[in-house]
């Protein structure tokens, strides 16, 4: 099965029915079958993702730990790119979201444990929720190109991912919290390039686009829930 652009039969049962109207050019036509697989995938690996962080909230599953988490996280990435044309692809991709979300558990855990956990819980996947839906309805409104951000964004992630391993192992929590403020705004920005690229015909393929996008949506929420949950760590 091929995912890209050429063949979208599986996710489209119309597609072979799909007749391009007057004044529709062929180009617009694939932007609209892209970004509708994009956000119908990316609602269903959200929803599987929660599903699996709310079993590990209610069975009180173990953090998997710093090493395993990075292994498992770039290997299933790497998998997805590997795959990304091929039937695979989906369940790698589920596998990849299901594993996120079993990490997100612990750590909501933590959250709930604390002096108003569940109403910093309930503003971080609110804000996140506003932020994602502001910034795709701009971008889709305007079709702004934001291409040119793709390298300071990658550079950006990299950095922040280095100091906020500097954060963990040399236990400077300032340091932790500018982190997750920059990597807040880099995910703000990572969801302006992604639905960019859809929407400019950069991106054909709706499984790459989808996870783009869930890690971007990810990345944005457990920044704001670490800068929300300031004052509950302090007390």
């Amino acid at each position: 099965m091929n995912l890209n652009h050429s063949s979208t039969a599986a996710a489209d049962p119309a597609h072979h029915t799909m007749v391009t109207l007057p004044g529709q050019d062929t180009h617009s036509v694939e932007v609209q079958r892209v970004l509708r697989n994009t956000y119908a995938l990316l609602a269903m690996t959200l929803i599987f993702s929660a599903a699996v962080a709310a079993t590990a909230v209610s069975l009180q599953w173990r953090s998997p730990g710093l090493v395993l988490t990075l292994v498992a996280y770039f290997g299933l990435l790497f998998a997805v790119h590997k795959l990304q044309n091929s039937g695979w692809a989906l369940p790698v991709v589920f596998a990849l979201t299901g594993f996120m979300g079993y990490t997100l558990g612990p750590v909501l855990s933590n959250y709930l444990a604390l002096p108003g956990g569940a109403q910093t819980i309930s503003l971080a996947l609110g804000s996140t929720g506003v932020t994602f839906l502001a910034l795709s309805a701009y971008v889709l409104a305007t079709r702004k190109d934001f291409s040119f951000m793709g390298g300071f964004l990658f550079m950006g992630m990299v950095v922040a991912l280095i100091a906020g391993l500097a954060a963990m192992f040399l236990s400077i929590p300032g340091l932790g919290l500018a982190v997750s403020a920059i990597v807040a705004l880099l995910s703000a920005g990572m969801i302006l390039f992604e639905t960019s690229r859809i929407v400019n015909g950069g991106e054909r393929n709706y499984v790459l686009a989808t996870v783009g996008l869930y890690v971007s949506v990810f990345n944005l929420f457990t920044s704001l829930l670490a800068l929300f949950g300031i004052g509950g760590h302090n007390n």
